[in-house]
């Protein structure tokens, strides 16, 4: 696989974990945190998307290594949220699960992108 297929493969399972998200998120059941995580969920899983784009695109290494950190920070923050569902028992489904997964290994591969860089 070429570089560029990686980039157009991953920009599109950045976004579709996303997508996922917010689809989640729609299915939740009400509950007095909702309000915030759904927002911020929302937030931090599409600027992973949205950053790693912009990190393909990026016109040098200083700013693709800048990139790729917001990246790092959006995902992880993403899986904070994912776990705060978790943890305060408003879901345990297996797509949460997936979804933590997901978010793990997306995770994982742009922190050591950045590392790298």
């Amino acid at each position: 696989m070429t570089k560029e297929e990686f980039n157009e493969n991953f920009r599109r399972r950045t976004k579709k974990f996303a997508v996922d998200v917010i689809n989640l998120l729609s299915t939740l059941p009400p509950h007095k945190a909702m309000r915030v995580i759904d927002y911020q969920l929302t937030k931090s899983a599409t600027s992973t998307a949205a950053n790693y784009r912009a990190a393909c695109r990026a016109r040098s290494q200083a700013e693709f290594h800048a990139k790729m950190s917001i990246v790092v920070e959006e995902a992880d923050e993403s899986q904070f949220w994912l776990e705060m569902i978790e943890d305060l028992k408003i879901d345990n489904s297996e797509e949460l699960k997936r979804l933590q997964n997901e978010g793990l290994e997306i995770l994982k591969v742009c922190s050591k992108a950045r590392d790298n860089s």
